[in-house]
């Protein structure tokens, strides 16, 4: 039986780590693999914290990924490189300010009254369709026009605060938090590489954040005896294992996605959204 959980763990791990970064919402197919591979082996509060920390390790991969970008202390940039990447930063934090707001105001909600009701899956497959063919429009608007911005050094502090708005659509379920900022990055004139390169820097702050606000208060709740907030050495195993694995393979995506959209564009994922919204509709329509 341990195996078995094991395997679930290495699985819902793979699928984190790949559709936290790429336009296809990583909460949706979370929500998806609950029905299909619930962990029998996990409380549900466990279960809660288990995702936040899986996520927190696909985080860091970006800043492993980037890291001389990030640093504004290397000793490789010149002194404007330098400040260039301070001023990135700024971006980043602007950007971050919107989600941060709306994150701490609605989170609790949306948990409670869509995520863990009984209408979640709809409003999951709902988001993946109207996104998705949101995706395939835009990238066909797009096909014979530039982008205004080609550079993360050419983004404004109005571009990060506009595109870190975006990213407060991505507290619906199945919307993506990537999928909303390169969306909205790309809405506002922002080429798909720097949308998706400035979409995994705002990650940083924000996610993390969250991932350790959750982790903390797993952890308050089990030192003031809260029932069911108690852990297993099989459950810390699997987290650990489970954490391993979404960092690693954040680290393939990643540079997947960015060779990818220097040669291609998201409408792929459009369609991709689509299929699997329409699926999800279809299937808990029948067997709800």
């Amino acid at each position: 039986m341990i195996i078995i959980e094991y395997l679930k763990v290495l699985l819902i791990a793979v699928v984190e780590g790949i559709t936290e970064w790429l336009p296809v919402s990583s909460t949706g197919h979370m929500l998806l693999l609950e029905h299909f591979l619930p962990l029998h082996s996990m409380s549900p509060a466990f279960y809660s914290m288990f995702l936040y920390v899986i996520q927190f390790a696909a985080i860091l991969a970006v800043i492993v990924y980037f890291f001389g970008r990030l640093n504004p202390f290397s000793r490789k940039k010149q002194p404007a490189e330098k400040k260039a990447t301070w001023r990135m930063w700024l971006c980043v934090l602007v950007g971050v300010l919107p989600a941060a707001v709306i994150g701490l105001l609605l989170d609790d909600f949306v948990d409670e009254h869509i995520i863990q009701s009984n209408f979640g899956v709809y409003v999951v497959a709902a988001a993946l369709i109207v996104y998705g063919i949101a995706y395939v429009v835009m990238e066909r608007m797009r096909k014979s026009s530039s982008f205004r911005v080609a550079s993360v050094d050419q983004l404004s502090i109005k571009d990060a605060l506009l595109i870190g708005a975006f990213q407060c659509l991505s507290i619906i379920p199945g919307t993506s938090r990537s999928g909303s900022t390169i969306l909205g990055g790309m809405a506002l004139g922002v080429s798909r590489g720097v949308s998706a390169e400035f979409s995994f820097f705002m990650a940083i702050p924000i996610m993390a954040g969250v991932s350790l606000l959750k982790v903390a208060k797993y952890l308050l709740s089990a030192v003031e005896g809260v029932a069911g907030y108690t852990c297993t050495g099989d459950e810390l195993g699997m987290l650990a294992f489970g954490a391993v694995i979404a960092f690693l393979v954040s680290l393939v995506c990643i540079r997947f996605l960015m060779d990818f959209v220097r040669r291609h564009s998201f409408e792929a994922f459009g369609w991709y959204r689509i299929v699997l919204g329409v699926f999800v509709l279809a299937f808990f329509g029948i067997f709800a």
